[in-house]
């Protein structure tokens, strides 16, 4: 089976669902596989937890 994963922040449940819907139709189309053959995982990610130029992402986004 596919597997699609995306790591980001936090995500609000609509935003989760327009997702994986969108992300299975494309690599349904692109890669000729049935949508419902494809697993979808969504990992969210305090901030805090990432870092870009040697600071923490929260302090860099103002959050």
């Amino acid at each position: 089976m596919p597997f699609i994963q995306l790591e980001a922040g936090k995500i609000s449940t609509e935003q989760k669902e327009k997702l994986i819907v969108g992300l299975t139709k494309v690599a349904s189309e692109t890669l000729g596989i049935a949508e419902d053959k494809f697993i979808v995982l969504l990992k969210e990610n305090d901030l805090d937890n990432w870092g870009t130029g040697g600071k923490m992402l929260s302090k860099v986004l103002g959050r």
